[in-house]
């Protein structure tokens, strides 16, 4: 009964251990429709993100690769019928590289908890903790980012 019991044990550590390595590897793979993450890549140097894809009022994660880099982004239309685009970092906390969540309407960092309102995620929102601001426009039923504006991001990642 022993050597039954033991058994059992040991093929539901293996299992579960079989099971932290498929999510381990869906997330750092970034197999599609399993991540949060969307990778872009700019054309024409801009990245364009169709704003039907970003009005659910969820935040929308993206990584932009520059120079071996992966420079993550996230869009997100707020409680005040506004587009919000930020690097997923801020001043502060960007050595720990864990960027934010969505928690309501608010964005929280997951290195210090600190929450931001999406709706006042923007170009007066800066310094400290809040998420850095990125520039975007509108082109059509387009949100807009310069690769440029990207790039200037890298220092974060």
């Amino acid at each position: 009964m022993k050597n039954i019991r033991s058994k059992g044990l040991h093929l539901g550590i293996v299992a579960g251990i079989l099971v932290v390595l498929g999510v381990a590897t869906v997330f750092a793979l970034n197999i599609p429709g399993f991540s949060n993450v969307q990778k872009v890549k700019p054309v024409n140097g801009v990245v364009s993100i169709p704003v039907a894809k970003v009005s659910d009022g969820k935040a929308h994660f993206y990584q932009f690769k520059d120079s071996g880099k992966d420079i993550s982004f996230f869009v997100v239309k707020g409680t005040d019928g506004a587009i919000h685009t930020a690097f997923d970092t801020c001043d502060v906390c960007y050595k720990a590289k864990k960027g934010y969540e969505q928690k309501d309407d608010f964005m929280v960092c997951k290195n210090c908890s600190q929450r931001f309102a999406i709706a006042k995620i923007g170009p007066h929102a800066i310094g400290g903790c809040n998420p850095t601001y990125l520039p975007s426009a509108f082109i059509g039923a387009n949100v807009i980012v310069k690769a440029t504006d990207l790039q200037s991001g890298a220092k974060y990642f």
